[in-house]
């Protein structure tokens, strides 16, 4: 995820936009009827429509095409780009594009993960002409002219070098390393000082013309907009891009266990990053294992490690868990920071909490408190505004979870049982975890 792919001089529009386009968490959750809407080109989308406020966001992915697609010694290509497709395009230059996007009070940016390359666009129905033109030119006409890649290349370059000797940059880099060997999920998706210099304008094309398809589009809208008016927005602004995209082949890997690694740094707290292989999302168990993970460290305050580490021992100031799912590899990651005489007992903690859930799996008490806290956030973290909506819509495609998938969420997570969690935690939390210090050394 790259920091560069919005002007600051846009701030105050993109903050005017998300202002306006706030919807009410329960209107939100009680209102989303989700359409099926299919282009006369093909281009297919789900759209929430909502005529609250004349908005419309969009959020869009091209699947598979994020920064495991980077060539070797070009790492930080798809990272570059995310920041360069809104810095000129067609016949318009960088300053005037992005003077034009103010002008009309249009929110663009791009984003660049590790497997897919993604978009978010808001615009007022009363410039939605003008507004989706220039999404079109930035996908189908970037310009790359020197100047605007020189500025922002170097705008990353700075931000690696700010962070070559900072404790959580270099916790991650080696988490990565370790836990993904020799794979593209190690590599660092904004690239090397090296790796980013040798990236050209030639590059940056033929990474947006071969990995941009209308096959791997995956498309999310919610605001005032017909379907009939959507589907002609999809060809104009889609229907350019090339039919297949051409996708480097990835291997599925999982995550190693049972490693240990320490990077010596002269810092007064010690990172600690922690996993195990994980569940996919479109395992029958991920429910369950999503429940097990909000007991163990997902939680927050309630959760177990946070209430040994922090609230017991005042080890650190907070220690969290999650289940990432990858498309090539999923994992049940944690981190935290401590006293680096401390680090020793922090780890010894975790291990204990670790064998503990998996031993015994999680109480009724805490089953029945994660379900209602897990059902209960939904809403606020998933429908509380109109983008965030279209990236649940976007969510759902990449996953494959149904277009029913919101409304019948809720009693997936109540068919799970004690024993289901019981078993789930014994399976994923039984293996000895990776884990990764950065700290001084002997911590």
């Amino acid at each position: 995820m790259t920091a560069f792919t919005a002007p600051l001089r846009r701030a105050a529009a993109m903050l005017g936009l998300a202002a306006a386009g706030f919807l009410s968490v329960n209107t939100a959750a009680e209102a989303v009827e989700i359409k099926e809407v299919t282009s006369p080109g093909g281009i297919h989308a789900l759209l929430v429509e909502d005529y609250t406020n004349p908005l419309i966001a969009m959020r869009f992915a091209f699947k598979g095409a994020g920064s495991t697609q980077d060539a070797p010694g070009k790492e930080g290509t798809a990272n570059l780009l995310s920041g360069l497709l809104d810095e000129g395009a067609g016949d318009i230059t960088s300053q005037a594009f992005q003077a034009k996007l103010d002008e009309l009070g249009v929110a663009l940016s791009y984003d660049a993960g590790y497997d897919n390359f993604s978009g978010n666009f808001r615009t007022i129905v009363e410039n939605e002409d003008e507004a989706f033109k220039l999404l079109k030119l930035s996908l189908n006409e970037p310009r790359f002219d020197e100047e605007p890649v020189a500025r922002i290349r170097g705008q990353i370059a700075a931000n690696i070098r700010a962070n070559e000797q900072d404790p959580g940059t270099l916790a991650s880099r080696a988490f990565r390393r370790t836990v993904f060997p020799n794979h593209p999920y190690a590599r660092p998706s904004d690239g090397t000082q090296e790796s980013l210099a040798a990236v050209t304008a030639d590059d940056l094309k033929s990474f947006r013309s071969t990995h941009f398809g209308r096959d791997n589009l995956v498309v999310g809208v919610v605001g005032a907009i017909s379907p009939e008016t959507l589907k002609r927005r999809l060809d104009e602004t889609f229907g350019p891009l090339r039919e297949k995209a051409e996708l480097a082949d990835i291997a599925d890997i999982t995550p190693v266990a049972g490693k240990s690694e320490a990077v010596t740094l002269d810092v007064p707290q010690t990172q600690i990053q922690f996993a195990l292989p994980g569940v996919q999302r479109k395992d029958p168990d991920f429910f369950a294992a999503y429940l097990v993970n909000h007991v163990l460290g997902g939680g927050t305050f309630s959760s177990r490690l946070y209430q040994e580490i922090r609230e017991k021992r005042g080890l650190a100031y907070g220690v969290g868990t999650g289940l990432s799912s990858f498309d090539h590899a999923a994992m049940l990651a944690g981190s935290t920071a401590t006293r680096a005489d401390k680090a020793n007992e922090s780890v010894a903690i975790i291990r204990a909490e670790l064998k503990r859930m998996a031993e015994n799996g999680p109480t009724a008490e805490e089953l029945a408190k994660a379900k209602a806290f897990v059902k209960g956030s939904y809403a606020v973290q998933n429908l509380s505004s109109s983008l965030a909506i279209a990236s649940t819509l976007v969510g759902i495609q990449l996953e494959d979870l149904g277009v029913d998938y919101i409304d019948k969420r809720q009693g997936l997570i109540d068919a799970v049982t004690l024993d289901d969690t019981k078993r789930v935690a014994k399976e994923l939390l039984s293996a000895d975890p990776t884990i990764v210090t950065v700290g001084p050394a002997g911590s």
